[in-house]
């Protein structure tokens, strides 16, 4: 049975008694020792196991270093096709407004000013590097003239200058014309061009395979709509791309903040709320792991964890919605990752980046790895770490390639050793960590089983500034084992020796058995 709660918050010492019973009675069935003492240990039933339909992946966002000419752009594209993931999200996201909207000001009686000079060469690049893999395209950020607002926005002539004010305004004007701004758009990219508001066709040579468009983004934060008027946009929207590419998937609302946000999937997942025929293929929110300002970096690991708990708790509440409402739709996580407390004070006067610990990187990537595990394990269909590229103005601490080199961090490393050993048809092998006596080492180690085709393998996760020395199944004797950990971004490749292994501080380990 998938577990509908994290399993690192059982209560350890229930835990512990209960375990040790039960291993007493069942380990000569399949062939375990009972495990010493002084160190936690891994025990695995093999023959109890469900299937895992959940895709690693990751989400990038459009910005002046993904565009030709910048000092990492061909390494972030090979770094992206070397991934060679399904369900990548790109976000064509509003602090560069020039790099994401085709139509930035208004028509008029006697002229419109679509412009895809900027976003063109980046959607085919990104479209090159993905390499026939189905994406997720969010065109999230929406003309501003489509709004209320006191004033028009004036924004940047520079095409690479960050401008965190384009997105204003919660009414907007007229809802078929945002419905056609987006029909208009997909026509460019996949019909090979389209009519505009005066009669006009314009040819863009396009025809590309878009499958998967997400409605807008953290729509409880940008334009803080209602329940009511996402759905009214989503629908009017969909009604409209679907006219276009009738076999278009969508995804929505993309929530920010799923603690506070879990109402609105109450109201966007009930059928009645929509106009009929209107699909509700996919959902999706995020998750980020944020320590506070005045936290060391020994606190951050435990933050990093709780925040992923309480996150899976909600997820299931989430889940609980949809079982109930549309039990059909499929679930993203489409950002998931950490941010430093200096990213979100950028903006502000003296602002001074920080350096940041090159140990922060493998605690991120722990963080995913964990969270990859638990929610596979509830049946979410994809978990998105994010993002590719982030630099100082655009989240730093959230990139998963230097942005001065273009060479991968650990959140990439990780990302790129479950890619390479997990995913959808595996089987998931239930899974316990018996504390043994060290409830905190016991409580800091996460495993999961899990068989590939005919080849047995162990995903060990170690979030702690510490190393953590784990009692591992007989059968992982003389096992490889690849890991990323400590402070380096390299993958380290070893052998398992004396049923034994070291878990460096701030791993991720696949344990591969000799069948």
């Amino acid at each position: 049975m998938k577990p509908t709660y994290p399993r690192s918050s059982y209560p350890h010492a229930l835990l512990s008694t209960l375990l040790l019973l039960f291993l007493t009675s069942t380990c000569s069935l399949y062939g375990q020792s009972i495990p010493p003492k002084g160190m936690p240990s891994i025990v695995v039933m093999w023959g109890k196991k469900s299937p895992n339909h959940t895709t690693p992946t990751l989400q990038a966002v459009v910005n002046p270093m993904l565009r030709r000419g910048s000092p990492i752009h061909d390494a972030s594209m090979e770094a992206l096709r070397s991934l060679g993931c399904d369900y990548v999200r790109y976000a064509f996201w509003f602090p560069y407004p020039k790099l994401v909207v085709a139509e930035l000001k208004p028509p008029t009686a006697t002229e419109t000013f679509w412009d895809f000079q900027y976003m063109d060469p980046i959607v085919e690049d990104f479209l090159n590097a993905s390499n026939g893999h189905p994406a997720v395209w969010s065109f999230s950020t929406a003309p501003e003239w489509l709004y209320r607002t006191p004033q028009p926005i004036v924004y940047p002539d520079n095409p690479d200058q960050v401008f965190w004010d384009y997105p204003q305004g919660t009414d907007v004007k007229d809802v078929q014309a945002m419905a056609d701004y987006y029909a208009r758009l997909a026509s460019w990219y996949t019909q090979g061009g389209f009519t505009d508001e005066l009669g006009k066709f314009h040819a863009s040579g396009h025809h590309y395979d878009i499958r998967y468009w997400e409605v807008f983004n953290e729509v409880d934060w940008e334009h803080e709509s209602t329940p009511q008027q996402y759905v009214q946009r989503y629908d009017a929207i969909v009604e409209a791309v679907r006219k276009v590419v009738p076999q278009m998937k969508f995804v929505g609302p993309a929530i920010s903040d799923a603690p506070h946000g879990a109402y609105m999937f109450e109201y966007f997942l009930d059928p009645k709320n929509h106009k009929p025929g209107i699909p509700l293929d996919y959902i999706s929110f995020h998750v980020y792991a944020a320590p506070g300002a005045d936290q060391t970096f020994e606190d951050w690991p435990y933050t990093f964890m709780d925040k992923a708990n309480e996150f899976l708790g909600v997820t299931n509440y989430i889940l609980r919605i949809r079982n109930r409402l549309s039990p059909s739709t499929k679930v993203l996580i489409d950002e998931a990752g950490s941010i430093l407390p200096g990213d979100m004070v950028q903006g502000e006067p003296n602002h001074v980046e920080k350096p940041i610990p090159p140990a922060y990187w493998n605690l991120s990537g722990a963080f995913y790895a964990y969270l990859y595990v638990e929610l596979a394990n509830m049946g979410i269909d994809a978990v998105g770490e994010s993002q590719l590229v982030g630099f100082p103005s655009q989240f730093p601490s959230v990139s998963m390639v230097d942005w001065k080199t273009g060479k991968p961090n650990a959140r990439l490393t990780v990302l790129q050793l479950i890619k390479n050993n997990m995913g959808p048809g595996d089987e998931l092998a239930e899974t316990e960590v018996l504390p043994n006596g060290v409830p905190a080492d016991g409580d800091a180690i996460t495993a999961q089983a899990f068989i590939r085709g005919s080849q047995r393998k162990l995903l060990l996760i170690n979030p702690r500034n510490r190393k953590i020395r784990i009692a591992l199944p007989k059968e992982c004797a003389e096992a490889t084992v690849q890991t990323i950990g400590d402070s380096s971004p390299d993958l380290v490749s070893g052998e398992i020796k004396d049923g034994e292994f070291a878990s460096p501080p701030r791993s991720v380990s696949i344990v591969t058995l000799n069948d």
